[in-house]
């Protein structure tokens, strides 16, 4: 009798983002990428600027590339399950993702040409560690703050194979910078209101994957940047497993809260239910749902 077969276990790779919000004359606006349509994750989708956390993150000297202790970044990210070393190379992921994805460089004193000649330096063949010690610049860690944590389930509705635990940051647009797409990973960058790009989503216009759109359904309910940093700096970051299952034929998600799903707690607002017809994931209610 030959044993039963069992399916190897997806790898969970630590994974790091950042809202990028700044406000705008009509409300405040996201900065998104649209992935290259060849990339392996999200292709050709719209997505916050961010990806793996590299060996390399948790070398950096953070004494000296810091702007903040570990300990005091381990204590904002509410994790038990890590420690300070693993929370700093978390937050400079995500700080190195948002400047080689879209050229804007979280860290104390950077304007424009400071970003400028950071980029310089990186695309002469440095490292980020190391432009980082040419230029003697500290990460500004401080000025983000956890906003949610995303874990995809073993059945993903996008990007099947891969599974990531990633950490949603938010921050203020540097003054003085200007985004730049890196035209490799990065195909477009955009400011878009959230509200706007969930309208876009929903007339076909842009592809968006599930935390992209329940994330805008979020942040939608902020009339500013001020307000989306003040409920970030008030509670700990939101641990969604999102629950993938069949139902009437099609493919759906479920978030803590709903029936379904196991976790009985909402730990977010919008929907608790999206259903993956044709190439849209809707809600019970339709487009409203996700903003009320």
């Amino acid at each position: 009798m030959n044993p039963p077969v069992t399916e190897t276990p997806i790898p969970i790779r630590p994974a790091a983002t950042v809202l990028i919000c700044r406000d705008g004359g009509a409300g405040p606006e996201v900065l998104m990428i649209q992935r290259h349509a060849l990339s392996d994750v999200h292709g050709g989708s719209y997505v916050f600027p961010g990806g793996k956390v590299d060996a390399a993150d948790a070398q950096l000297d953070v004494l000296a590339h810091l702007d903040e202790a570990p300990e005091r970044l381990h204590a904002r990210l509410g994790d038990p399950d890590i420690d300070a070393v693993t929370a700093a190379a978390i937050h400079v992921a995500a700080v190195r993702e948002v400047f080689e994805e879209c050229g804007l460089l979280l860290a104390e004193g950077v304007d424009g040409p400071g970003a400028e000649q950071a980029a310089a330096l990186c695309a002469a063949g440095l490292s980020f560690n190391d432009m980082l010690g040419r230029l003697g610049r500290r990460l500004a860690t401080g000025a983000m703050r956890p906003w949610s944590r995303w874990i995809t389930p073993p059945q993903a509705l996008h990007s099947p194979g891969k599974r990531f635990d990633t950490r949603f940051f938010i921050a203020r647009a540097p003054v003085g910078q200007e985004a730049r797409h890196d035209a490799h990973e990065a195909v477009l960058s955009a400011w878009l209101r959230p509200r706007a790009a969930l309208e876009r989503y929903w007339e076909g216009e842009i592809a968006l994957a599930a935390p992209q759109v329940m994330s805008l359904a979020h942040l939608a309910r902020h009339a500013s940047v001020d307000a989306m940093m003040a409920e970030a700096e008030g509670r700990v970051p939101s641990v969604v497993r999102p629950l993938t299952f069949e139902i009437d034929g099609h493919r759906a998600t479920a978030y803590p809260g709903d029936a379904l799903h196991p976790e009985r707690v909402r730990v977010m607002p919008g929907p608790l239910r999206l259903v993956l017809r044709g190439r849209r994931l809707e809600p019970p209610g339709g487009f409203d749902d996700l903003l009320r």
